[in-house]
């Protein structure tokens, strides 16, 4: 009789043999972390350096969605809104529409904002249609929408952000112009 040894036995020996090595590495870690005075400060160096450039990188991205807003909405008011009665109705009950199905995708929330602001420069009474949006569009929509309309500036709202500093922002929006 030939003893073979199995295929199994040599993976959980792989497996067990791993194992171990990776928890002797964590005591390790743990004891030099406990007792190594520039080990720690090693690691906090390094964590200041990571939260760092999140920092920076949060600001660009905020930076450029603010662009990214203001292109959209010059775009938006180059290419004209409806005047005659009939084609503000229609004009808003498509760009209404577009929104809530654009609403549903995160990476659509710019174009879903874009689409409520286009309704929203038709409708003859835009503060109740903010208060509307308010109440069922998710709080990102919202908060690009605010962004939008605080840049045209040339619709008199105020309440606009669901009392996230809406206060200051729609009286000087007023005061301004």
């Amino acid at each position: 009789m030939s003893s073979s040894v199995r295929p199994t036995t040599i993976a959980l020996a792989t497996v067990g043999a791993l194992a171990t090595g990776f928890l002797a590495y964590a005591f390790y870690f743990d004891h030099r972390r406990r007792t190594d005075p520039e080990f720690r400060k090693a690691l906090k160096r390094e964590s200041r350096r990571i939260a760092k450039a999140a920092k920076e990188e949060a600001e660009a991205q905020g930076a450029q969605q603010k662009r990214a807003i203001r292109q959209a909405v010059d775009d938006r008011q180059e290419e004209g809104f409806p005047t005659t009665v009939e084609d503000k109705e229609s004009f808003f009950m498509s760009m209404v529409g577009q929104g809530e199905s654009l609403c549903q995708n995160e990476a659509m929330h710019l174009e879903a904002a874009l689409c409520f602001y286009s309704a929203l420069k038709v409708y003859p009474q835009p503060s109740d249609l903010v208060a509307i949006y308010d109440k069922t569009c998710p709080k990102p929509v919202i908060d690009i929408l605010a962004e939008m309309v605080a840049y045209d500036g040339s619709m008199p709202l105020s309440g606009l952000g669901g009392g996230s500093g809406s206060d200051a922002g729609g009286s000087s929006g007023a005061i301004d112009d």
